[in-house]
């Protein structure tokens, strides 16, 4: 399709968009009276209305019924996270018995690292992208230490080539090669949040298996995002947070991937609680843990269910239209916004770089040469919500969900009139 960077061409292509009934799906913030152009779906996805149907449910059932309601509210609490299974399986590429949802991201990478970290004297590594997000960094490094081990010699990251902004694959296989049979883990961001690159996580995977060494990827920013097949790549174990792209509200629930191999085994070392025993025993109080047979034996505790109703409000959307629309619009909006950015680019003579290979999902990050942080400012003030990551870089995520061409239009007027007046 040929783009064109005008308003009656945005506004063609939002009559031609399958998905644009569900803008009025959300709330949109507003600024100067007027609803946001909004980008960091990223970072919090917007709330979808009929969140607070689900919440309001919650709250009846325990105005009502108060403990009772574990059992007999219409939606039952003890229950109420094996609903978000199936969905979410499809979502992450996975059979249902390998998905849960429980506690928030990092927790669970630490939960998973009680299984899927286990050093021995000869392998003990663990191979992470440069600069990885800075909770994930935090929680390898405690890792580590609490093995007794040196951050310093057993986490090793693989860097992007001088004056290159994105991993290369090859450059990732050589590292596992490198290592050898030093490697106990792979664990990687599967999207990156700086520069929104979508790692190939199937032939990672299966380079970091054929080294002996387990395989996670932490999924924060690809779930709902890109396609996912974690089952049929022999991914291990994962771990991804629901507010992004999955629009569940700030600090939710996050889900977890656990591969059915490892499911059963009574050999694997986890954490355990009263939440992952068996259903049909789990009010006897048994003594001895009996695990649930699917990922739901790594729950500790029952499940924090106003957190868990608004994600599992978004799964519906998510079920309707399914992964396959969203990447389809996901690539045409976001190539019309990379077209918008040239062309203002070539129109005031600036000098955009975006840093985002062709491998990505919803997010564009653009370096802004010879721009300061008064043009982010600029655009905040005029109703674009974007996000600002150093030294000068802005990461623009127009989610298919509620994100329109129109949007893309404005924006890049706007962005163009922000130069102008800060040049």
């Amino acid at each position: 399709m040929t783009f064109q960077n005008t308003l009656a061409f945005a506004q063609q292509l939002d009559e031609q968009d399958v998905l644009k009934k569900y803008q009025d799906e959300f709330y949109f913030p507003k600024v100067n009276g007027k609803e946001v152009i909004y980008f960091t779906g990223n970072s919090l996805g917007l709330q979808p209305k009929r969140t607070q149907r689900f919440i309001d449910e919650v709250m009846k059932d325990w105005a009502e019924l108060a403990v009772e309601g574990h059992f007999y509210a219409e939606k039952p609490w003890w229950d109420y996270h094996e609903r978000l299974a199936a969905p979410l399986a499809k979502i992450v590429g996975a059979k249902t018995p390998e998905v849960t949802v429980m506690n928030t991201l990092t927790v669970n990478l630490h939960l998973l690292m009680v299984s899927f970290y286990r050093p021995t004297k000869k392998r003990y590594k663990i191979l992470c992208e440069e600069k990885a997000f800075p909770s994930d960094q935090y929680m390898l490094q405690s890792q580590i230490r609490f093995h007794g081990l040196d951050p310093n010699d057993a986490i090793v990251e693989v860097k992007k080539r001088d004056g290159e902004h994105h991993w290369r694959t090859e450059d990732v296989l050589a590292k596992i090669d490198e290592i050898g049979d030093e490697l106990a883990l792979v664990l990687i961001g599967g999207v990156n949040y700086y520069n929104g690159q979508v790692f190939d996580m199937k032939t990672i995977t299966a380079a970091g298996k054929k080294a002996g060494a387990f395989v996670g990827w932490d999924l924060a920013h690809a779930a709902g995002n890109v396609e996912l097949k974690l089952h049929e790549w022999q991914v291990d174990f994962a771990s991804w947070c629901s507010y992004k792209y999955m629009n569940s509200g700030p600090g939710h629930a996050s889900g977890v991937f656990i591969h059915e191999k490892h499911l059963n085994n009574p050999d694997i070392p986890r954490f355990e609680g009263w939440w992952g025993t068996k259903r049909e025993t789990r009010f006897l109080m048994k003594p001895t843990f009996d695990p649930m047979e699917n990922a739901d034996a790594w729950q500790l505790s029952n499940a924090p269910i106003l957190s868990v109703a608004p994600y599992l409000a978004s799964l519906t959307m998510f079920e309707e239209v399914g992964m396959e629309a969203l990447i389809e619009k996901r690539d045409k909006i976001v190539a019309y916004l990379e077209f918008i950015l040239h062309e203002i680019d070539a129109e005031v003579d600036s000098s955009f770089e975006i840093i985002t290979p062709k491998d990505r999902g919803c997010q564009l990050s653009v370096f802004l040469h010879g721009q300061g942080k008064s043009l982010f400012d600029f655009l905040m003030k005029n109703g674009v919500i974007t996000d600002w990551r150093e030294p000068n870089v802005i990461r623009l995520a127009p989610a298919p969900f509620y994100s329109s061409y129109e949007d893309m239009y404005h924006f890049g007027q706007l962005l163009k009139k922000g130069i102008l007046e800060n040049s």
